[in-house]
């Protein structure tokens, strides 16, 4: 059969290398504990269009703090030139709105945890949850923040992803802009995708990261 797909020999080489370390990174997600689970979202609000790093030390200065019990205002730490967070008075605001509303996010995601077989089968609905009641989600940070407390098979469509589907022939050009049905359709292709090698899609997603950052992150 014909496909359109290219240069597929060099994403099962690479997989072959760095399988076990993507696994173990999966693995980690799954064990986040729950009372964690308020940062994971906290990351996920602040790294559109900033730096993972800054947002990683960010998130570790909050916890530190103890923000989810007392609630400081997180702007001063966003704007340090240290960790500089860009947007930082509006992500600020986010970070307050969610803290806010956490107790009733938290019981969504028990809800979720409680009715779902497995990881794999409600993070669709849930999704469209986050997106519906959490400001600042997007469709890419939804799924991020659900794929780093365990949920499986959402696609994390940033820039890295994109760019090695197009240079792997899964797409013809990278979308100026995600519409919520672009995502979609996008999403499918890539499950498609990983299908196709028979990787699964989350370690897919992380390889694909990792070949543009030199990191398995989060």
């Amino acid at each position: 059969m014909v496909t359109p797909y290219r240069h597929i020999e060099t994403i099962v080489a690479d997989h072959a290398l760095r399988s076990s370390a993507i696994r173990a990174r999966l693995a980690e997600f799954v064990a986040v504990p729950r009372e964690l689970w308020f940062y994971e979202l906290a990351y996920c609000l602040l790294t559109p269009q900033s730096s993972a790093v800054n947002a990683s030390r960010v998130v570790d200065a909050l916890q530190a703090s103890h923000f989810l019990e007392r609630g400081d205002d997180p702007t001063p730490l966003l704007r340090d030139r240290k960790n500089y967070i860009r947007f930082h008075n509006t992500k600020s605001l986010r970070l307050l709105e969610a803290r806010e509303s956490y107790p009733f996010l938290l019981a969504e995601l028990d809800r979720s945890r409680a009715r779902a077989s497995s990881l794999r089968t409600d993070g669709y609905l849930l999704r469209h949850w986050l997106l519906a009641h959490v400001r600042g989600l997007g469709w890419k940070e939804a799924s991020h923040f659900l794929r780093n407390i365990g949920y499986q098979e959402l696609a994390i469509l940033d820039r890295h992803i994109l760019r090695n589907m197009k240079h792997h022939g899964v797409i013809r050009a990278i979308p100026k802009t995600l519409t919520s049905k672009r995502y979609v359709s996008l999403e499918r292709a890539f499950m498609k995708f990983a299908g196709y090698l028979n990787i699964p899609m989350d370690e897919l997603d992380l390889l694909f990261w990792s070949r543009e950052t030199g990191e398995i992150r989060k």
